[in-house]
């Protein structure tokens, strides 16, 4: 069931959830057992030498290096000085491909780092029937939460109940201005993220209003997890000069 366009009660039976209660301490720990953390995944972390050597792992550079070192030795052997140009330029073209490769994963490690600080900490949900202070990292598909301005969004989720709701999207939509959410929309299935009224996103801010919501994707499953995964991946592509 696509979360935007299921109208409400469908969602919270699909979700097996209760408006009112929530879900139990137990069943949300079975849940966390499923779906795993709230929160960002990422390979372990290169240092800037393990990103230089692993430049040189591309059989077409190892075939470039073979190539200079033939050059080299046959201008020492013939000393032949004058040669000395088309060895050097092809180090020259290797060494700043692999500057141009370390370049690009930081970059991409940079935006990720980016993405794990918009994370919100904290959330407001309800749990047995009572609302309390929830650990973000905690929260799973069919918990009830509760924003208001101010708040980080902890997880993907349908609104359910909205006052003046307003949430600054811009990471995911490039757009500037806040977008207005209404829960009572009907959004076409195939609408892009920013015309899902009814939705909010996590590591989106709220910066009017206040809502009732139930999330319905945690982690790596949300939009801001999606993005996380490519940027994850970026390191795979190659450079300009290959």
């Amino acid at each position: 069931m696509i979360p935007h366009t299921a109208s409400q009660k469908e969602l919270l039976e699909q979700m097996q959830t209760d408006l009112q209660k929530g879900l139990s301490a137990a069943e949300a720990a079975d849940r966390l057992q499923k779906h795993g953390a709230n929160k960002l995944t990422e390979k372990k972390k290169k240092t800037m030498a393990q990103r230089f050597a692993d430049q040189f792992k591309d059989v077409m550079i190892l075939i470039l290096i073979a190539a200079a070192i033939i050059s080299f030795t046959v201008v020492i052997i013939e000393k032949n000085w004058g040669e000395l140009f088309e060895p050097a330029l092809i180090l020259l073209i290797v060494i700043l491909n692999a500057v141009m490769g370390v370049m690009q994963e930081s970059k991409a490690e940079k935006a990720l780092d980016a993405l794990k600080n918009m994370s919100a900490p904290h959330a407001r949900g309800i749990r047995d029937g009572v609302e309390k202070v929830i650990d973000a990292a905690e929260l799973v598909p069919g918990d009830i939460i509760h924003l208001e301005a101010g708040d980080f969004v902890p997880a993907d989720a349908r609104i359910l109940s909205a006052s003046s709701l307003k949430s600054e999207e811009s990471a995911l939509t490039g757009e500037s201005v806040p977008a207005e959410k209404d829960a009572e929309a009907e959004v076409a299935e195939r609408a892009p993220i920013g015309d899902r009224v009814n939705m909010v996103y996590s590591g989106c801010s709220i910066t009017y209003g206040t809502a009732t919501a139930v999330v319905t994707a945690t982690g790596m499953d949300t939009e801001m997890g999606k993005i996380a995964g490519a940027l994850a991946q970026a390191e795979e592509g190659k450079t300009p000069l290959q």
